[in-house]
């Protein structure tokens, strides 16, 4: 298997998931038990990644300390931290001092925020047998006006990049995988801001670079919204998406070390239990996400949600697509359906929220 590297782009501060990204960066959310991140960097080894370069900003700290050098998964990790913010590809070109890549060699681009099936070797293959300046990881989507669409040829050449067309001329999207030769990176212009869906890809096309698309339609998910997040680690949990690093075999759910299920409670649809945390008598919990030390009480139900270190949900409390930032006390009662947020540290009095509703377990 042939060495590669990486740069995965990690410096966003996730806002459409506050505030579980208040207290760390979305690529330190816990999913399926392991930062996100691990997933995306077990993956990476798996296709032949040596060496990776996180392109950091937000909380830059925490990525070194919980990875390190990155030797326990295989890894040789370099970190570089962007000290005001620079776009897609100005955190690229931040990091090209440390890539190692000769000028006609491939480098994989990650996407901090998304969960794919995509072959990366196949990807790569791609890109050195068309001899391409940039191959793009294409898939389809039903409603691509939320993302960059992507129309291509019959060779599967690149042709145009449409940022969030109203009126798309393809499902084709990008979907956050690119192969780059390391020579266009450089060409990149260094300390400023650069966009390379807006500048760079269309400044390849008009010089007349072949940029390459891989197209594949197995399993994509952008994880930036509280409802993407939690069914990215469900999806992770039931092996509906892969990854070498779910600690432990798929299946309905998965608790951690030290976590405690009262043998009446329910955990469903890929639920995670964190480490220490409690599930009280005739709970349920489904297709949700507890962290480490949360304590869900007896006949609570948790459903699509997200529970955040150290939070607490009372007795016969209702939550449904909720979130809950650490520390949350929800005290019996009471419930918050879909939409609602809880601040890190706020509480709720016993019964103190209830809406007419018929959810049922």
């Amino acid at each position: 298997m042939t060495e590669l590297e990486a740069v995965l782009l990690v410096g966003g501060k996730g806002t459409r998931l506050r505030p579980l990204t208040l207290s760390a960066p979305k690529p330190m959310l816990p999913a399926a038990g392991v930062p996100f991140l691990t997933h995306q960097l077990a993956r990476a080894r798996a296709a032949g990644v040596t060496h990776c370069v996180l392109a950091t900003s937000y909380k830059a700290e925490v990525f070194e300390e919980y990875f390190g050098d990155g030797s326990a998964l295989g890894l040789e990790l370099d970190y570089v931290t962007e000290t005001q913010a620079l776009g897609t590809g100005g955190g690229i070109r931040n990091v090209a001092g440390l890539l190692r890549s000769a000028p006609d060699e491939p480098v994989i681009i990650f996407n901090g925020d998304v969960l794919s099936g995509h072959d990366i070797t196949a990807q790569v293959e791609r890109h050195r047998k068309t001899d391409a300046a940039v191959t793009l990881y294409l898939t389809t989507v039903d409603d691509p006006r939320a993302f960059g669409c992507v129309p291509i040829d019959g060779e599967g050449r690149v042709t145009a990049f449409l940022e969030k067309d109203p009126n798309p001329v393809t499902n084709l999207i990008n979907a956050g995988c690119y192969i780059f030769r390391r020579s266009v990176i450089d060409e990149i212009p260094a300390d400023r801001v650069v966009s390379v869906e807006r500048e760079t890809f269309p400044a390849l096309l008009a010089a007349g670079e072949r940029v390459q698309s891989y197209l594949d339609g197995t399993y994509w998910l952008d994880l930036g919204t509280p409802s993407a997040f939690v069914r990215g680690s469900c999806d992770l949990v039931m092996g509906l998406a892969p990854s070498p690093a779910v600690p432990g075999t798929t299946g309905a759910s998965l608790c951690l070390p030290g976590s405690q299920v009262d043998p009446t409670a329910r955990l469903a649809g890929g639920t995670v239990i964190g480490a220490r945390a409690r599930v009280g008598a005739a709970a349920v919990v489904d297709g949700s996400v507890v962290f480490d030390d949360a304590v869900i009480e007896p006949g609570a139900l948790v459903r699509d949600s997200v529970v955040g270190c150290g939070a607490r949900v009372g007795a016969g409390s209702v939550l449904v697509g909720v979130v809950l930032g650490d520390g949350a006390d929800i005290g019996s009662g009471n419930e918050l359906l879909a939409g609602v947020r809880v601040f890190p540290g706020a509480a709720l009095a016993d019964g103190a929220v209830r809406f007419s509703t018929d959810v049922t377990s």
